[in-house]
């Protein structure tokens, strides 16, 4: 399986999400840290992309775990791993093409995965990672817009360390 890095956008996060969607493929938009004597923050993560249907979400993975994979028909994720540092792999089925990156303190951003990708996570490192997270449509446990199979379920995908 060849593994991909998910394209680079720079500049509007509503243009990248845009792309991302009509192009079926992850992307992703670096930021800044506005760092001054008082520490530092990360400003304007989602700024017009969302909506009222949408959700706010916060997650804490442990060293060691992997959460994959699954799949949305509808919802477009948008990842911005705050604490620590996560691998996320993205596959898409249809075309047996595959991205992975890793997101966190040190590699700040937003990764939008548009439907209907597969992703997951696994944690990098010693440490715990936090998972600040935008869906575009809010779960509804009647109705969930999610499709789930194993961490294996697409063999080649590389969760562990790649050594190099």
């Amino acid at each position: 399986m060849q593994i991909l890095s998910p394209q680079r956008a720079e500049g509007d996060i509503r243009q990248a999400y845009e792309s991302a969607r009509s192009n079926r493929t992850p992307l992703f938009v670096p930021t800044a840290h506005y760092a001054d004597d008082r520490g530092w923050s990360l400003m304007n993560q989602l700024q017009g992309v969302l909506s009222p249907e949408g959700q706010v979400n916060f997650s804490v993975q442990y060293p060691g775990v992997v959460k994959a994979w699954h799949r949305h028909e509808h919802q477009t994720d948008f990842w911005i791993c705050l604490t620590g540092h996560i691998k996320v792999g993205v596959y898409d089925q249809d075309s047996s093409t595959a991205w992975s990156i890793v997101l966190g303190e040190k590699r700040p951003g937003t990764l939008i995965i548009p439907p209907p990708l597969w992703h997951g996570a696994a944690t990098v490192g010693d440490a715990q990672a936090g998972l600040l997270y935008y869906v575009t449509k809010a779960y509804d446990p009647a109705n969930p817009d999610e499709e789930r199979t194993d961490p294996d379920a697409f063999p080649g995908f590389p969760w562990g360390v790649e050594h190099r």
